[in-house]
């Protein structure tokens, strides 16, 4: 069987959300976060690296541990209530004008706690992915550090020599509302900032900014310039309905500049434009959600996976272009896994929204043939999914988890769906599925998405002539189950099951006949 590529393009066991995807040489290199299955906070883990050959994005290489918190001598400083400043989160790198790489990110404490008052620091490296060490912070000529808004989720650009550094955060939707003396009390809190800070900058502390640096990689050379506004300033602006939240990026196409960002809704990544790197921004759209809000028009209400944070960014591989964002396991924020897409840029320069899918880099639908972990599901969803913006959800879903190396997909119960895009159908073939729990009902195939979650809503018994029996099984052993089925062309699969009890789901295996 050829080899095949599918979401999350990762290790099953590996989470490295917040992906900052860029080629040097003939690789592509994958940077980001680094999360612990069933994590209890942001960014547990140390910085690791992954690359793939640009002719082969099916053949993705660990590159060890790239960097660590304990080499940055800001990692033991101590946040009130949160512990030492040693979670790393989402990084950027890129390859300065001395030949060098740069790695550019910010320290938090537990749960983001003290991840809002800076600085930015600076590691660097002879290459993509060898050890970097700590090399500094980015600050004023006189040594001060840089610490204008909120230094948060650095990208940076090497712009035909000039170098070019986006940050910046914002509070979310749930904010918009706040009293201006509530907020002031807010961000005083959150950000530490003194009273003459919040005096001068008052809400526009919030938002997307860049500063150009001199060829130290360090040194402030311009003041720090809004390009994007937050929620409170967006209001009456073409960002209205999408102002800048967090998750900078910035690409450079066909003489433009594609800043990438997440918006106040958390859930999807969007895009602005501009003819210059600094100004001028125009809102572009929306290029992904991770909970397929808004592609089609699907309501917040219908999102098909539990929601929460994105971040990501957008390279073109082999004149293909992806778009690459993370989505949420274990119901909670802290266990997030990179995913990716194909997109396309129209000659006007801009992007429509695509959806989640399983298939992502690969090219094209995965075959029905061979074994898939069910964990490569783009859709799971009850109905009623929550989103997490930062926690974890006590409420009965199911969701995808672990226990030792074994990742499943747990507590499907009634009027489950859970959704894989697309496989290529070829005729005559076996679907086997393993799995486990008290479950009693039927486990519906399906191949049509509106009959799909027609069939979560409703106990109607004639939208397919495919279905699992499932019987209950008081122990904890895996079990399989088979049926044959006659389909031909590309389609989703879809699995809804209806029955009491619960139950647990381990893989897929297809056989052709």
């Amino acid at each position: 069987m050829k080899r095949q590529v599918f979401n999350p393009y990762l290790p099953i066991n590996e989470h490295v959300p917040d992906a900052e995807p860029h080629i040097f040489g003939d690789r592509l290199y994958v940077f980001g976060s680094h999360d612990r299955s069933g994590g209890d906070t942001y960014c547990e883990l140390d910085y690791v690296g992954y690359s793939a050959p640009i002719d082969d994005l099916t053949d993705w290489r660990y590159e060890g541990v790239i960097y660590s918190a304990d080499k940055d001598p800001h990692s033991t400083e101590f946040v009130e209530g949160a512990g030492e400043r040693k979670y790393l989160y989402a990084p950027d790198v890129v390859k300065g004008n001395d030949g060098r790489y740069y790695l550019y990110y910010c320290l938090s404490a537990w749960r983001g706690k003290g991840g809002f008052d800076g600085p930015i620091s600076v590691a660097v490296c002879d290459t993509p992915t060898g050890e970097y060490q700590y090399y500094g912070d980015v600050k004023y000529d006189d040594g001060t550090l840089m610490k204008r808004y909120i230094p948060f989720d650095p990208a940076v650009i090497n712009d035909e020599g000039r170098i070019y550094l986006y940050y910046g955060w914002s509070l979310s939707h749930r904010y918009t509302n706040d009293a201006e003396d509530d907020l002031k009390i807010r961000m005083k809190n959150m950000f530490h900032k003194s009273d003459a800070e919040l005096e001068r900058d008052g809400c526009s502390i919030m938002g997307a900014n860049v500063v150009e640096l001199n060829e130290d990689m360090l040194t402030v050379k311009t003041q720090p310039q809004r390009i994007i506004p937050g929620h409170r300033l967006a209001q009456g602006t073409e960002f209205a309905q999408h102002a800048f939240f967090e998750a900078s990026s910035i690409r450079k196409v066909n003489n433009q500049y594609y800043f990438i960002y997440s918006t106040q809704v958390q859930h999807e990544l969007a895009y602005a434009v501009s003819d210059y790197p600094d100004r001028d921004f125009h809102f572009g759209g929306v290029l992904i959600s991770n909970g397929d809000i808004g592609y089609n028009g699907r309501k917040t209400e219908d999102r098909l996976a539990n929601t929460g944070t994105n971040h990501g960014s957008i390279i073109c591989v082999n004149e293909q272009w992806y778009v690459f964002y993370h989505k949420n396991t274990h119901l909670t924020s802290y266990s997030r896994q990179g995913a990716a897409e194909k997109i396309t840029i129209e000659e006007d320069g801009t992007i429509k929204q695509v959806e989640m899918t399983s298939c992502g880099l690969n090219d094209g639908a995965l075959v029905t043939d061979g074994k898939y972990p069910a964990v490569i599901a783009c859709n799971l969803t009850d109905g009623d999914m929550p989103h997490n913006g930062n926690g974890e959800s006590d409420t009965i879903k199911p969701f995808i988890t672990h226990y030792g190396n074994q990742y499943f997909i747990s507590n499907i119960h009634n009027n489950t769906l859970i959704g894989y895009k697309y496989f290529l159908f070829d005729k005559k073939c076996r679907l086997t599925i393993t799995y486990r729990g008290s479950a009693k009902g039927q486990l519906y195939v399906m191949t049509d998405d509106v009959k799909a979650e027609n069939k979560m809503h409703t106990n109607e018994q004639s939208l397919s002539e495919y279905y699992f029996e499932i019987m209950p099984t008081p122990s904890e052993s895996w079990q399989c189950s088979s049926i044959d089925m006659e389909v031909s062309g590309v389609y989703p699969l879809f699995l809804v099951f209806q029955g009491m009890g619960t139950m647990e789901l381990l893989e897929l295996e297809w056989v052709k006949f």
